[in-house]
């Protein structure tokens, strides 16, 4: 899997994964978040989610993404009834506009300087998004991107993953202690099954299927 897999999903409009209103978690959870009123807060792989817009317009929040495909950065802008103010920050394209700033390009060409401080973390689908190999480097260059350890709020999906090859990807309790224990407790805020609600994988031959809703903060 690499980016052109991404881009060309983007291109073709086949990104199943994009919710058209704000992620319920978000909505349940955030507010018990300990991220500061107005705080800097991230939202990796972030696609075109309202999810951002809702968190700088209904929480106050300044938001920062990032995102490989460009039309999913300028979608997001133009279905917000935004104009953004575009500029180059090295191997990027920044976009700017209503407290949401997205830089287009690798994330992992992204270094902790050129994010800035952050002040808690939403990872809705990013991690279930990568095969195994690529998420722990991911995990690896999350811990170099937030050395202040800011909350995290955390979504998985669990399933056999024998029977789908994804993605999305089947990530468990053990994967994440594994990469995130060591710096941050983990606390399940939801566990529930939702196999009934999903029929694209129980058409796949998927048996069981549950959400994982996560709080990740840092240990003393």
């Amino acid at each position: 899997m690499d980016r052109e897999f991404w881009l060309d999903r983007w291109k073709n409009n086949r990104i199943n994964w994009h919710l058209e209103k704000v992620n319920p978690h978000l909505l349940d959870f955030w507010p018990e978040m300990p991220v500061p009123a107005g705080g800097r807060v991230f939202v990796p792989l972030c696609g075109k989610t309202v999810d951002m817009h809702w968190l700088a317009a209904e929480r106050g929040h300044t938001v920062v993404g990032v995102e490989l495909s460009e039309q999913a950065c300028r979608d997001f802008y133009a279905e917000n009834g935004m104009e953004p103010e575009v500029t180059e920050d090295g191997p990027f394209l920044r976009f700017h506009a209503g407290g949401v700033t997205i830089l287009c390009g690798d994330f992992f060409d992204l270094d902790a300087d050129r994010l800035g401080p952050v002040d808690g973390v939403f990872d809705r689908a990013s991690f279930i998004a990568l095969p195994p190999e690529m998420r722990e480097r991911y995990g690896r260059a999350m811990h170099d991107l937030l050395p202040s350890r800011p909350p995290i709020l955390f979504w998985t999906l669990e399933y056999p993953q024998e029977q789908m090859s994804g993605p999305p990807f089947a990530v468990h309790e053990p994967e994440l202690e594994t990469l995130y224990g060591s710096t941050y407790e983990l606390e399940t805020l939801r566990l529930w099954d939702v196999l009934e609600e999903s029929p694209g994988f129980r058409e796949a031959g998927v048996t069981e299927l549950r959400e994982h809703v996560y709080r990740l903060t840092a240990r003393e």
